[in-house]
């Protein structure tokens, strides 16, 4: 049901981008090309890694996790940022969702990572509900900042 992707699931994990884009009421933003996914994921140095769901009835890809290595300078060890987590809407409530989870929480535990972690949009709360059964908790006394487009271009340029 889930397995690490491969360079030829690329096209449905682009597809899949850009339907939680969507979703996420964000489409305009999601511009990444699908060469660019696959550089990324399987180029010479690659940034990131993603893991997908498949259907055990048609072995259709129904859902990936991507996600790249963070480092914590208090406990001195990786840890796993999830970037994306999608299991395309038809496909919800099979349990596709929780493995990917699983699956990253088990590459935590095997390799000796100290956390896994992830952003939510605060009103997506069917996910948000969905992630706390799952005994995640959160960071409430953390607030992310961003610096992208003009501001990171100024600053950079300074």
């Amino acid at each position: 049901m889930i397995r690490v992707a491969t360079p030829e699931d690329v096209p449905a994990i682009h597809a899949m981008v850009r339907e939680l884009a969507e979703y996420e009421k964000a489409l305009d933003e999601a511009n990444a090309t699908e060469e660019q996914l696959r550089e990324a994921l399987f180029g010479e140095r690659p940034a990131a890694y993603a893991h997908v769901a498949v259907a055990d009835d048609d072995g259709a890809v129904v859902g990936f996790a991507l996600w790249f290595l963070n480092f914590s300078t208090w406990r001195g060890v990786h840890g796993v940022y999830l970037e994306d987590l999608y299991v395309r809407p038809e496909r919800r409530g099979g349990g596709y969702g929780k493995a990917l989870l699983r699956e990253l929480a088990r590459i935590c535990v095997e390799r000796g990572y100290g956390r896994l972690e992830w952003s939510v949009l605060n009103w997506n709360a069917p996910s948000i509900a969905f992630y706390e059964s799952l005994g995640a908790r959160p960071q409430d006394e953390w607030t992310v900042y961003r610096l992208h487009e003009g501001a990171l271009a100024e600053l950079g340029a300074a």
